[in-house]
């Protein structure tokens, strides 16, 4: 199932920006259809992990293509977007802290306590799955594919209060609107990243949102520009570092949650030992940030070709 988050959305040199924007936009609503079972179901974290993806790169179309489609125009998507993503959120926490923290040190720590710890962050992640599985089956998330699906059918967005200029702009060709949003992109990470404080993670979380997008519009234009593979695969090194570090500085709150009223002592000491264990490996990871940055700023832009 992986390999559906990585095609390709139908855009074309030919289209206008009008057309790329409807077919960028059909193209990751029909992502969460493909991955509904998977996260009702619960067994294969991918399931809510690609919905939240999908959520976001529709949130993120609409941001990319603001200059030709208004704020006004799509706000109320985007929160509704907002709000059912929300629904995730506890449940991929937890997959990701049992999948990357537990099981990924299982063993690997000459303490008692694991399975302790790994029984109560199992309780709480099926406890979270049910706002998700209630989410998937509401007549909210219902309305909501059936009726953004049908704006974009009927491309709703020209039949809002555009100005001249709007409907001037998704009328041109979509390539050179490509070129400049992209070069905007990258200009956004390059001074995040500049001006960012690498031992403080909030700042280290906005450069990584910075990147998210940037990768998100990279992916969205791809089929437009030769050689966007390897532009991608370096923000893409240092997306995943970012969210490696991110999902580090998560963990501490998690257990936090997790701990509270908790009094097990061997549950209490191995929580303490792991928190040390990804620690160390959140400087580790650190320690790589100024290559991968510096491998990302070298990198061609092809868009610019």
């Amino acid at each position: 199932m992986k390999s559906k988050a990585k095609s390709l959305a139908p855009v074309t040199v030919q289209q206008t920006v009008s057309d790329a924007f409807r077919d960028v936009l059909i193209h990751n609503l029909g992502l969460l259809a493909a991955w509904e079972e998977a996260a009702r179901i619960g067994d294969d974290i991918e399931g809510v992990h690609q919905l939240r993806v999908a959520f976001r790169r529709l949130r993120s179309a609409l941001r990319v293509f603001r200059a030709a489609v208004p704020r006004a125009a799509t706000q109320a998507w985007a929160d509704e977007m907002r709000w059912l993503a929300n629904q995730l959120g506890p449940a991929r926490d937890l997959d990701v802290f049992i999948d990357e923290g537990l099981h990924a040190l299982s063993g690997k720590l000459p303490l008692p306590g694991e399975e302790k710890l790994a029984e109560l962050a199992q309780r709480h992640r099926e406890q979270a799955y049910q706002p998700v599985r209630e989410m998937l089956a509401s007549n909210r998330y219902g309305a909501f594919k059936q009726n953004f699906s049908a704006w974009l059918e009927t491309e709703g967005w020209l039949d809002e209060e555009l100005t001249d200029q709007h409907r001037q702009r998704l009328e041109k060709p979509v390539v050179p609107f490509a070129r400049r949003l992209l070069t905007r992109q990258r200009r956004k990470v390059v001074a995040t990243g500049e001006e960012i404080d690498q031992n403080v993670p909030e700042q280290m979380h906005l450069l990584r949102i910075a990147c998210k997008r940037l990768r998100y519009a990279a992916e969205f234009f791809r089929p437009l520009f030769e050689d966007m593979d390897v532009f991608i695969d370096h923000l893409k090194q240092l997306q995943d570092l970012l969210g490696v570090m991110n999902d580090v500085a998560v963990m501490h709150q998690l257990l936090e949650t997790l701990l509270t009223g908790e009094t097990d002592p061997e549950t209490l000491q191995y929580a303490g030992a792991l928190v040390g264990w990804r620690t160390r490996q959140y400087y580790e990871i650190k320690n790589s940030f100024n290559d991968r940055w510096q491998e990302f700023i070298k990198a061609e832009q092809p868009w610019r070709g």
